[in-house]
Order: structure tokens, then C-alpha cells, then sequence
């Protein structure tokens, strides 16, 4: 095991940073969290103000690795001029602010910046890694920002790691418990023709995929998704013969278009992204296909 280490990690109360910082604190490593607008907080957390680019004034003297999970979410509201705003935004100042307070530092520490799979065009099942393309498209233009928004880190000679997340699967939140709810009730099934491609995780290989940048000297983009993708439809079949369900209810795009706005083409877009510098770097999944996940999300009985 790795020594422990001294960890600061904004978006730490989200469902993937809550996660991180547990596995973190079970790991030994001491683990300082990022909190806005609390003027007493609770032991390991400091405010901070990202709006005014205000830190912590102490408590950050030893901090070995940044971990920024910050970012209003993308999948939960209609995307509205304003929401827009607050998307890009949420993202560009959280890493603005901590990429100059690692540039401030005589020994900048390494971050671990959050990130997104949406950077990548829909290549349909032609496979994609890090090195590919952006996509021009609003969430393409948003990870390519919120990338550039560390850029004085890595000038100030920090290592700087981009962790673009694909779906993350989790039961505990996301989008997997509502699906499952439909399936159970029989009223799930593909989205539109299901032949889309997602590039998924399990919240198990996220946190330690997140732990494995900590750790390493891994730099650059790294894509956190599993080596196997499945189209939209075998995920939703799998999961529903796991419950003994059938998966016939289909969703058809303008529908999908009509209930979630914009957001709805991110769910109909085909990525076949693969974990290039995850693999390369030695990186082993514990869920790596899509036997693995759904064993996982519905153990037999």
C-alpha cells in the first residue's frame, strides 16, 4: 500500500466524492474537505468561497494531491440558457480557483481534476481513446473549458490528471435506481433504437480508478470507463433478466428530447470509449464487462 497521504477534495458531499473520501479515510490518508458558506465547520473540512476565489487561510500546509469533483450536475434539469451558465461555470471557477492555489505554492501539489466522457464526438462503434477529437457540441465545449481551467497548474509544474468519467452505475443514486424501479414494474426497456454504445463504470472502479490517480504518476487525460462498452440495450436486458422482467417498453427519442432537453442527446449518442491510459498505467478493474456489473448491481439470489 501506498503511504498515506494528505488529500483536499472539493464536491466531496456529491455522490462520488462522499464515496471517495470514505475510501480515502479507510485507506489511512488524511482527507481535508472543500465546504462553501459554513463558518463552523466539522472536523477535516474548511470553507472556501469559489466565487471570490477565497482559500482556506490554514490547514492546507501539507496537502500532497487536489482532488476537484466540484460542478452543478447535468442530468437533473433542462438546460435553459441560464442552467447552461451555471454548468460551465460551476466547473471553470471551482478549477480555476484551486489550479492557482497550486500554482501559489513552492511545491505545488498533483490534481486530480473531474472531467467528462461528453469532450468526445458520437463515433458509433468505431472505438475511441483519449487522443480523440472534440466534439463540438455544448458539453464538448464545457470538459474542454473546464480542462483549460487548470492550465496554471500544470504551467507552475504540478501533475495534473484529467479524469473523464463515463456513466457511473451505482445503486445507491444515478440513474440505475429508477431504471431498476421501471423494470420492476415492467415498464422499462431500450432508449430509442438501444443501439448506442455507453461507455460505463461501476462506482467501485470509479472510486478506485480516482484512487489509482492519487496515487500514481499518471498525467494527462485518462478515461474512467470499463473496457467493455455495451449498447443501451444489452445493459437494459441484462439488468431486466437479472430481475426476472421483461425490457419491452421502448423510449423513443422525442420523447427522451421532449422530457430532458439537451441532455437527452447524450443518452442517444454512441461512444465507444475506451481506458487507454488506465490500462497502460497498470490499472486492473474489478467490474470489467458487463457479467461483472450486473452480478454487482443484482446479486444472484
Amino acid at each position: 500500500m501506498p503511504s498515506s497521504k494528505t488529500v483536499l477534495v472539493s464536491g466531496a458531499s456529491g455522490l462520488i466524492g462522499s464515496a471517495l473520501v470514505e475510501h480515502l479515510r479507510s485507506r489511512g490518508d488524511t482527507v481535508l474537505r472543500l465546504v462553501r458558506g459554513s463558518s463552523a465547520p466539522a472536523p477535516g473540512s474548511l470553507p472556501w468561497d469559489p466565487q471570490t476565489g477565497e482559500m482556506p487561510t490554514s490547514g492546507l500546509e501539507d496537502v500532497d494531491v487536489v482532488v476537484n469533483l466540484s460542478g452543478a450536475p447535468i442530468g437533473t434539469r433542462r438546460w435553459t440558457s441560464g442552467y447552461r451558465t451555471t454548468i460551465v461555470e460551476s466547473r471553470t471557477r471551482t478549477t480555476h480557483v484551486l489550479s492557482a492555489w497550486i500554482a501559489s505554492q513552492a511545491e505545488p501539489p498533483a490534481l486530480v481534476q473531474a472531467s467528462a466522457i461528453g469532450r468526445y464526438p458520437d463515433s458509433g462503434a468505431d472505438p475511441i481513446d483519449e487522443s480523440a477529437p472534440v466534439d463540438e457540441s455544448f458539453l464538448g465545449h464545457v470538459v474542454q473549458t473546464w480542462e483549460s481551467a487548470a492550465t496554471p497548474a500544470r504551467r507552475a509544474g504540478a501533475r495534473v490528471a484529467f479524469a473523464r468519467t463515463g456513466i457511473v452505475l451505482t445503486p445507491d443514486g444515478g440513474a440505475v435506481p429508477p431504471l431498476l424501479r421501471l423494470l420492476r414494474l415492467g415498464l422499462g426497456g431500450p432508449m430509442s433504437s438501444g443501439k448506442q454504445l455507453w461507455a460505463w463504470i461501476t462506482m467501485v472502479d470509479e472510486i478506485r480508478a480516482l484512487t489509482h490517480l492519487i496515487d500514481s504518476d499518471l498525467e494527462g487525460p485518462a478515461n474512467l470507463v470499463a473496457p467493455s462498452p455495451a449498447t443501451n440495450a444489452e445493459l437494459t436486458r441484462a439488468l431486466a433478466r437479472a430481475l426476472g422482467r421483461p425490457a419491452a417498453v421502448r423510449a423513443p427519442a422525442w420523447g427522451l428530447r421532449l422530457a430532458l432537453g439537451g441532455f437527452a442527446s447524450e443518452l442517444l449518442a454512441s461512444r465507444n470509449v475506451l481506458p487507454a491510459a488506465l490500462l497502460a498505467s497498470g490499472f486492473e478493474f474489478e467490474h470489467p464487462d458487463l457479467d461483472s456489473v450486473i452480478r454487482w448491481l443484482i446479486p444472484p439470489r
